[in-house]
């Protein structure tokens, strides 16, 4: 397993998945709050036969590098010293590592819920780093646009296993919770108060980047929800000036959109958004 040590002297372990193809391009990959990126197996498999090489960390507090920062399993999620600001910095480390790594190539971030609040703040500080921007299961997170309530509430019940807001396959929630490398404490006591105030956001107006930007969310998602996640496009439309900006919301899935009944479908249309930005080296 890579690593590299961040400023605060945590060691970030992290994975390669080279394209079993010409490379024609690299993704740098964000998981969510409380997992970590052996989650997102069938996607990266998924992208490395499109011709994309895969980095995927397990983020500050999270998985692998939780387990050996915390020296066990029983702080999972909690980010540590420096908090937030120290996560978005490790990864910020690790795009420049990446670059540093496939010269010439495009980078596409990829992050998924949390993943995609620390892609947003990482799109704001380093616009010209990056070639494009994959966001699921997101949201503006901005107040009144998140939210604030349980999120598995829809779900509630005597059967209930406070895991069915990340799909309508219950074998995903089931597998969550029998995961080693994950925990389902809620945010706010993983992070504390301050550091969840530190994923707050908003596109930054006049990006000096104009970054192709796909927005992937599942209608019954309770993080934001599609309403939430027009509102993110229009900010990066009219505040970033962004040009190319897709919405893709599919009826009846939930927050985890690579892992719910249509996963197929949500690879598929990925795929074909990146073919047309990222053509297939002749």
């Amino acid at each position: 397993m890579p690593e590299f040590i961040d400023a605060h002297g945590v060691a970030i372990v992290y994975d390669v998945h080279p394209s079993r193809t010409e490379a024609r391009g690299v993704v740098q990959l964000l998981h969510g709050v409380g997992e970590h990126a052996g989650r997102y197996s069938a996607l990266i498999d998924a992208l490395t036969a499109d011709g994309f090489t895969v980095y995927a960390d397990d983020h500050r507090g999270h998985g692998r590098t939780g387990i050996r920062q915390h020296g066990g399993p029983e702080k999972l999620g909690r980010l540590g010293t420096g908090g937030h600001r120290a996560a978005v910095d490790a990864l910020w480390r690790f795009t420049q590592i990446i670059r540093d790594e496939n010269p010439g190539l495009p980078l596409v971030l990829l992050g998924h819920s949390w993943g995609s609040f620390l892609a947003q703040k990482l799109v704001n500080a380093h616009p010209t780093a990056y070639d494009a921007l994959v966001l699921s299961g997101s949201a503006l997170p901005w107040p009144g646009s998140l939210n604030s309530g349980p999120l598995n509430k829809p779900w509630d019940g005597p059967d209930a296993t406070s895991v069915e807001w990340l799909s309508s396959d219950p074998r995903v929630g089931a597998d969550f919770l029998d995961d080693p490398l994950t925990t389902s404490t809620p945010l706010l006591r993983l992070f504390g108060p301050w550091n969840t105030l530190q994923m707050l956001s908003r596109p930054r107006r006049g990006l000096a980047r104009d970054l192709p930007t796909l927005l992937l969310v599942g209608s019954e998602d309770t993080v934001g929800g599609p309403r939430s996640v027009h509102r993110l496009a229009d900010a990066y439309r009219h505040r970033s000036g962004f040009s190319d900006v897709t919405t893709q919301v599919y009826p009846g899935i939930r927050h985890e959109v690579f892992n719910d009944v249509t996963q197929a479908d949500v690879r598929a249309d990925l795929s074909a958004w990146l073919d047309a930005r990222f053509p297939v080296r002749v």
